[in-house]
């Protein structure tokens, strides 16, 4: 009877542990790349986005408005997500460094192939060679991150291939939104791990036509590829989302979207041409900063987390989370025992309503010469020398340090900062000290100070308007004229050897925050200087939004210098444009392109 009820028992454990595996859910993380936070429709904040698939997993799940990464930069902060460790303990600081450390950790593939998953991946990797991924636990590999030959181990049809050169012909987004959904059909008999990291809208910006044609109409050349990218990964997430029901996968699949690391703006967001380096075209709005800065403009990143009829839809989740938070989530789903190496906290119970408490009591960064931590409302943030203090609950753009008025929360902090880099590898609040580069970033974002754009740029974007009595700077599309605070009655911009006819219109958009008055004066080809008699004004209301102004101009000879006066608190100008009386475009100069 003993040995009938030890075998019972065995026989019991047997099918409790099959049971358990054939629950343990699929896991799936979506990693974008350069990705600003408002580059999401269901942020609300941009509106030429066409984002339904991704807009969808937020209507349908949890939109984190706190959601981080552990890095401003790519290398770092795909170490931290794949490892569920900061890559500070173990010296991936910064892109080019040494990937020993990172090489030496357990990533989340390798942890839930323990559990029995099946695991892949495609796209960036950008943590060593594309022949070591499969090293790191993933054993079906679609690695391709740009329009040329990746390298693979697995077909788009699901069948197994030789390892070698990945030669689809597809545009890269493309390819891997197919190799998502052929891992799926691959393994939809059982549990499965799938990291899906899109290069996109990272640089080099190359979105196909099909992709492009969807965003008509007036607008920087950058924002329309990035726009283009986004909306090539998010018709990728439909795809994966279709499959996943296909084999009625959709209950069962837990998938987080998350952005590697805020937009790199380059300060001035200049639209220059071939898309390369600079500005991606994505935007951080309302946050401050971006790509390369802790602050929320670089670290603070789309993040939604849909797990169907698991997750009530349509919740927005305002505490502090973290993308080291995906692989103690994925090891505590996977039924593996908690490891006090990992850095994040199992989400699920705190999504689900069964805790209501934050996930982290704090979040801790270091990067290069940054270093910054944030509790509860409080975020406190080094630069070099520099100190901020933000209340976030308050100010999210951080645009008011309050560290003068709370220097007891910002002495907690610091220690509590100083604490935590004690453990680092190496230790300490910075490897490195602050670069010129960063240097013009804080003075730019947090100390309000004017970065000039450079010589070269500045001249091509103004297209030889010069200013007088004040400074200009093209940013944001516009040419934005601030007085120097003398001379305040002359702040004008203005351009020389012309030949306009001497009958045209001026047509002026601009936006200026207090109404004042605006003018185009003009000089005829016989006057050695302008004459009053030579002006036509327009009154200019404060305003938020570009409003246009028509002036005309009769000139009894032809026009060879003009100037643009604006309001002696300064404007923001978008375009200058004159045209005949037949209304054709004589000339016309459009600021920042």
């Amino acid at each position: 009877m003993c040995r009938r009820k030890s075998v019972l028992i065995a026989v019991a454990a047997l099918l409790c542990n099959i049971t358990t595996a054939a629950e343990k859910p699929n896991i799936i993380v979506i990693y974008t790349d350069d990705h600003g936070y408002s580059d999401m429709g269901c942020q609300g904040i941009q509106q030429d986005l066409v984002t339904p698939n991704i807009d969808a997993l937020a209507t349908g799940g949890v939109r984190m408005t706190s959601g981080y990464v552990t890095a401003p930069q790519c290398v770092p902060s795909r170490a931290g997500l794949l490892s569920g460790r900061s890559q500070n303990r173990f010296g991936v600081e910064c892109n080019g460094e040494s990937l020993d450390g990172f090489n030496a950790q357990h990533t989340i593939a390798e942890r839930l192939k323990t559990a029995g998953y099946a695991t892949g991946m495609t796209g960036k990797w950008h943590l060593g060679s594309a022949r070591e991924i499969v090293s790191h636990g993933f054993d079906d590999v679609y690695y391709k991150n740009a329009n040329r030959p990746g390298w693979a181990n697995f077909n788009l049809d699901g069948s197994n291939r030789e390892p070698g050169v990945e030669n689809s012909g597809l545009y890269h987004l493309d390819a891997n939104s197919a190799a998502a959904c052929a891992f799926i059909r691959r393994h939809h008999a059982e549990s499965f791990f799938f990291y899906c990291a899109y290069r996109a809208p990272h640089v080099p910006l190359d979105a196909p036509a099909k992709y492009l044609k969807r965003f008509p109409g007036p607008m920087p050349e950058r924002r329309r590829q990035a726009l283009a990218m986004i909306s090539a990964m998010d018709d990728g997430i439909g795809s994966i989302v279709r499959t996943l029901r296909e084999y009625d996968l959709e209950e069962n699949t837990l998938i987080f979207f998350i952005g590697d690391n805020g937009a790199p703006l380059k300060i001035h967001k200049i639209d220059a041409p071939g898309g390369g380096p600079g500005w991606d075209g994505s935007l951080n709005e309302p946050l401050n900063g971006e790509k390369g800065m802790l602050s929320e403009g670089g670290i603070r990143v789309p993040f939604v987390v849909y797990w169907k009829d698991r997750f009530a839809g349509g919740q927005v989740f305002d505490q502090p989370v973290i993308s080291l938070d995906v692989a103690a989530t994925a090891v505590s789903l996977a039924g593996l025992p908690a490891d006090p190496r990992l850095d994040g906290v199992n989400l699920v119970p705190h999504l689900t309503g069964r805790n209501p408490s934050p996930p982290h009591d704090a979040l801790y960064w270091r990067w290069i010469a940054q270093a910054a931590i944030r509790a509860g409302k409080w975020k406190y943030l080094r630069g070099g020398a520099r100190e901020y203090l933000y209340d976030l609950s308050n100010d999210s753009e951080e645009q008011h340090n309050l560290i003068k008025e709370h220097p007891q929360v910002a002495a907690q902090l610091g220690k509590q900062l100083n604490d935590w880099a004690a453990e680092l590898q190496p230790p300490g609040l910075e490897t490195r000290k602050m670069s010129e580069v960063w240097e013009n970033y804080f003075d730019h974002y947090l100390d309000g100070k004017l970065i000039p754009m450079p010589a070269a740029i500045s001249d091509r974007s103004r297209h030889g308007w010069q200013t007088r009595n004040g400074s200009s700077i093209v940013r944001n599309g516009a040419l934005q004229v601030r007085s120097n605070g003398k001379n305040r009655h002359e702040l004008f911009i203005t351009m020389a050897r012309l030949k306009l006819p001497t009958r045209m219109t001026a047509v002026v958009r601009l936006r200026t925050p207090k109404a004042g008055s605006g003018g185009i004066w003009w000089r005829e080809s016989d006057q050695k200087e302008f004459e009053s008699a030579e002006i036509a004004t327009f009154n200019c209301p404060a305003s938020a939004e570009m409003q246009e102004y028509k002036v005309d101009i009769s000139a009894k000879k032809k026009v060879i210098h003009l100037r643009l006066l604006v309001p002696v608190e300064g404007a923001d100008v978008e375009s200058i444009e004159f045209r005949n009386s037949n209304g054709r475009t004589l000339r016309k100069w459009q600021f920042g392109k």
